[in-house]
């Protein structure tokens, strides 16, 4: 007896009809709805083109909301965190604890410390080794 298991177990969807999940299936019914409602109101008005293309700003975020997922967040969860962090993020602003004298004062220390490693580089610098012209010759 073989029983076959779902390699991507956490992935796994139960379908309901069609390959849909429960979800989708109510999504897209919603949405066919809603664009059909639309679209047979705004027939006699302005025509089945026009009235198509203001149907489908409506049954759109509907249908996504059914099959969109990002990072495991459904559509409207993922929106209005995109919304949020769109327009209710306040700027972070950084407050220096030091004043201009201390940040002077670190910066001579700073300056300091290069003269002192540059007086140090220079005295050993200073020495050079005399080579004779054989051992020039000699090396490749």
């Amino acid at each position: 007896m073989v029983i076959e298991i779902n390699k991507d177990i956490d992935r796994y969807k139960e379908s309901v009809v069609m390959g849909l999940t429960a979800k989708q299936l109510i999504f897209s019914v919603a949405s066919v709805a809603a664009g059909g409602g639309i679209v047979l109101l705004l027939y006699r008005y302005i025509g089945l083109t026009p009235s198509v293309y203001v149907a489908i700003p409506v049954a759109a975020p509907i249908a996504l909301g059914g099959f969109y997922s990002f990072n495991g967040m459904g559509f409207y969860e993922y929106m209005g965190r995109k919304m949020r962090m769109l327009f209710a993020n306040r700027p972070l602003a950084y407050v220096s604890t030091e004043g201009e004298e201390t940040i002077h004062e670190i910066r001579m220390e700073e300056e300091a410390a290069k003269k002192a490693d540059k007086k140090k580089g220079g005295k050993k610098g200073s020495r050079k080794k005399k080579t004779s012209k054989k051992n020039k010759k000699g090396r490749k």
